[in-house]
């Protein structure tokens, strides 16, 4: 797999000034938060853990915007003295990366291929470079030609290409020290410097995806882009079996002890109703899922014996009263930015992967911090506050979609 991005997110937007005036582009709002959010958070679903931000224009922008909405993410910037390129950019960027290999993305366009079929591929052909091909009809980018069963890149259209074909869908695999082991100025295009120029001496491939592509650049997309990426609202009486919900544990199954951690079983003890209520979650949702943050284990304070031992027993009580759970997942790391520590997305990665029928845009979670609505807001998610410790959260507010006092008020309303 591989685990670190490189985000280009130094563009002006052009041809999006009218409608989004004085912004980076990658900060252009899209149905309610900016573009960058959803490439972040389709870069972390594909088990990217590390990220280098290339930035020029304005970059406090989206510096502030980083430290705001992705404390948590495990980040490096870098800062074009003037714009590179690029070229220039990535050759920036790659001083600040750690891996071999990374995924080079824009920041104004998101393309959802399988990163994990893109690396095979890359890593199998010990290739220099990997792009990933959209398919498209009637495009206006660089048009790339495959040829071959190896899908070696073999031609580029260097203007602008109108009809069918595929298109480089600013998305690329590197490997950085053979990329690096040319000397290039500090000013120059990767499309035209680079892959132009070196596709017929180094090991440069492309591989087709036929997935989901838009570029916010483009005045037309950006417009489709505010209607696809919504979230539509939540309407809980559209929860069917095709349904998951992810459920947070201390303070929305259990009573939690404030600044402080259940320890062992004699410590746990639930709200009232709980192992009732998920007797009926069985009647409601295809998958239940635990997602519990669980410091104490990694402060050593308890050991992961002591916790499965907690476990054991909630499930087992569940179970007496006639209800289920799928699958607990539980983060032991001290470290914010761990990749599956919430509010971070990681245990909702997992668990698509583990049960890949699993919908997130079909799944809810149900928490009682403000650090469980995002983790559900970064994998996708729908989300349900419950004021059990909090009870001063009020709506509206951005990363919630409904609110009640407890999980089983919330399973009344089912």
């Amino acid at each position: 797999m591989i685990k670190e991005a490189i985000i280009l997110a130094g563009g002006l937007g052009t041809r999006l000034k009218e409608a989004v005036p004085d912004l980076p582009k990658c900060m252009a709002p899209v149905a309610g938060r900016p573009f960058l959010f959803y490439v972040i958070n389709y870069l972390r679903s594909q088990g990217i853990e590390k990220f280098v931000f290339s930035l020029g224009y304005k970059h406090e922008i989206i510096d502030a915007y980083l430290k705001e909405q992705f404390s948590t993410l495990a980040y490096q910037q870098v800062i074009e003295p003037e714009p590179l390129g690029t070229g220039g950019a990535i050759q920036l960027a790659c001083s600040k990366t750690t891996e071999e290999n990374v995924v080079v993305a824009n920041g104004d366009t998101l393309f959802t291929v399988d990163l994990h079929k893109a690396a095979l591929f890359h890593n199998h052909n010990y290739a220099e470079c990997t792009l990933l091909l959209k398919p498209m009809k009637n495009f206006d980018r660089y048009g790339v030609v495959v040829l071959g069963e190896d899908q070696l890149v073999k031609s580029f259209k260097e203007k602008q290409f109108y009809g069918e074909g595929t298109i480089n869908g600013g998305l690329y695999l590197l490997n950085v020290n053979k990329f690096l082991d040319e000397e290039f100025p500090a000013k120059f295009s990767f499309e035209k410097n680079y892959l132009e120029s070196f596709y017929e001496k180094r090991r440069i491939y492309g591989i087709v995806e036929d997935r989901y592509f838009i570029d916010i650049g483009i005045p037309e997309d950006y417009n489709r882009a505010n209607k696809e990426l919504a979230n539509p609202p939540l309407d809980l009486k559209t929860i069917d079996n095709s349904w998951t919900i992810f459920i947070d544990r201390d303070g929305v199954i259990n009573h939690e002890k404030k600044e402080d951690y259940i320890l062992n079983p004699g410590e746990f003890r639930f709200y009232e109703g709980i192992p009732e209520a998920f007797k009926k979650l069985r009647n409601h949702f295809g998958k239940i899922i635990i997602v519990s943050n669980q410091r104490g284990v990694g402060k050593g304070l308890m050991s992961e014996s002591d916790l499965q031992d907690i476990h054991r027993k909630m499930v087992e009580e569940i179970e007496i009263a006639g209800g289920h759970i799928d699958k607990i997942y539980y983060c032991t790391s001290t470290d914010n930015k761990h990749p599956g520590r919430k509010p971070n997305p990681g245990m909702a990665f997992h668990a698509k992967a583990d049960f890949p029928d699993i919908d997130l845009s079909k799944s809810v979670i149900i928490g009682n911090k403000p650090s469980d609505m995002l983790f559900g807001r970064n994998a996708g998610m729908h989300t349900v506050f419950v004021a059990t410790t909090n009870p001063d959260i009020v709506l509206p507010h951005p990363d919630i979609d409904v609110l009640f006092t407890s999980l089983p008020d919330f399973v009344k309303a089912l």
